[in-house]
């Protein structure tokens, strides 16, 4: 991911110093699993190397506990083009279709990813709002699209 974060600036809220001072603990929580995992990743495999990863985050505050978010999506620019990116798409959501009280799945894409917009919308997702300067770049902003999907 750190890789991702220094790659691909725009595509991402988190920058890759910002990722790569938080200390080893923190990667691991978010890989714990267990009812109680406030986010999990899902990791697409190759042998034992990671071609791609997705993450979903859920509301724990009760209000909102119907709503989870995709977030952190990667597949490395070698391993594009073999489909890995509708397969772990396609993995989140049935993960989150055993959840019975997850309804809804959100998230963000940069406007003019084109390719992320595509598979978004490919899944089902609808744009709902725009965010303008959401995200501060070294050369300006970058714009992100609010989209979502029933689960």
């Amino acid at each position: 991911m750190l890789a991702a974060y220094a790659l691909h600036p725009d595509a991402f809220t988190s920058s890759a110093a910002e990722r790569a001072a938080l200390p080893p603990t923190w990667w691991q929580a978010r890989l714990a699993e267990g009812d109680d995992a406030k986010e999990i990743v899902l990791a697409a495999l190759d042998g034992e190397q990671i071609v791609g990863v997705v993450g979903l985050s859920f509301e724990t505050r009760e209000k909102l506990q119907h709503k989870a978010t995709l977030f952190g999506m990667y597949v490395p620019q070698q391993q594009r083009g073999r489909g890995l990116a509708q397969q772990l798409v396609q993995a989140a959501l049935d993960y989150l279709r055993q959840m019975r009280q997850i309804k809804l799945v959100q998230l963000t894409v940069s406007q003019g990813n084109l390719a992320a917009e595509k598979l978004y919308t490919h899944a089902g997702f609808v744009t709902f709002g725009i965010e303008p300067m959401a995200v501060a770049l070294t050369q300006g902003y970058a714009t992100k699209l609010h989209m979502w999907r029933e689960v």
